[in-house]
This record gives C-alpha cells, structure tokens and sequence, in this order.
C-alpha cells in the first residue's frame, strides 16, 4: 500500500483565546479547516468548529451490557451445571454472590471495547508512525492546519493572508 502525503500549511498561535478566534474568522470565511490542535482541551471549541459529540459512550454501554450479561451467564453455567458444588449452605443459584464479578466484567468489558473502538476509529495500532505537524503544538502552541496539496498559488496565499489576520505567531508548511 503506497504512503500518501499530504502539503499542509499551518499556523501556530500562542494562546487560546487567539486560536479559537481564528477558527472563527475561519468559519466566517467558509475555510475548509482540516484540522485544529492543541496541547490542552479548549473549552468552547467545539461548537464554534460545529464538531458534535461523540457517540463513544452508546458503545461503550453496549459493551458493558455484553461483559454484564457474559459474567453472569458464565458464572450460573459454571455454578449450577458444569462445577455445581455447595458454598457454606448457598444454594447453587446464588445471585447476590454473583454482583461483584458481574460489576468488574461490566467494567472490564466497556474499557476493552472502548479503548479497541477508539484506536480502530483513530488509526493508532502499534507500528503506525504518527504524522506530527510539530513538536511543540503537544507543549504550549495551538495550530489550525489547511491541507493544500491540491491548492493554487492564490488560496495559498489567501490562507497564508488569513493566518496574517489573525497574528498566528508563526506559519509554517509541512509534508505528512
């Protein structure tokens, strides 16, 4: 499978503030942003990107109602028709000792498919080599990037005039 790079032009902003009012005039200005970056969560970001939220949890639910059901479903099999002994007096069907272990593969299996959905959903196996813009968007700088592989010489330099505008401190072009 062929590698294929992209030209991306991104500018990098000293505080948020600054940032999301660049996404805004952005926004304003219909750029196609490919994508926004910063070392912290923005609060307020979000929206003016017009992002909506993630449905991670519904699956994460799901996930834990399939560890729920499993945990239980094995435990009374094991209890009352593979291994039935009698604990102390119990009866072989003993519900309430089974919550613990139902609540932990609740927990186990919704943290599994959650963690497994994200990075399938991300791209982020072992061995994928990240594509990073720069090192210090992960410190203290916040980025907007513009993907202009295919961009003519004028939207170049209407982008490089939009990160102008709105005193990005520094743009810089990248191949990823």
């Amino acid at each position: 499978m062929a590698d294929q790079s992209n030209k991306v032009l991104y500018g990098l902003y000293n505080d948020e503030e600054d940032l999301k009012a660049a996404v805004k005039t952005a926004s304003a200005e219909h750029m196609d942003i490919m994508d926004v970056l910063t070392p912290f969560p923005v609060h307020g970001l979000d929206p003016i990107l017009g992002l909506k939220e993630s449905r991670l949890h519904y699956l994460g639910f799901i996930y834990g109602a399939i560890g729920a059901l499993f945990g239980f479903l094995v435990m009374s099999w094991v209890f009352t028709r593979d291994w039935p002994i009698m604990f102390g007096g119990k009866p072989y069907w003993s519900v309430p000792a089974f919550i613990p272990i139902t609540f932990e593969m609740t927990v186990l299996f919704s943290a599994w498919g959650m963690t497994i959905t994200f990075y399938t959903i991300c791209g982020m196996w072992p061995g994928v080599k990240p594509k990073i813009l720069d090192e210090r968007i992960t410190d203290d700088k916040f980025c907007v990037a513009f993907n202009v592989t295919n961009a003519s010489k004028d939207e170049l330099e209407g982008i490089k005039g939009f990160f102008k505008k709105t005193k990005a401190a520094e743009v810089n072009e990248k191949m990823i």
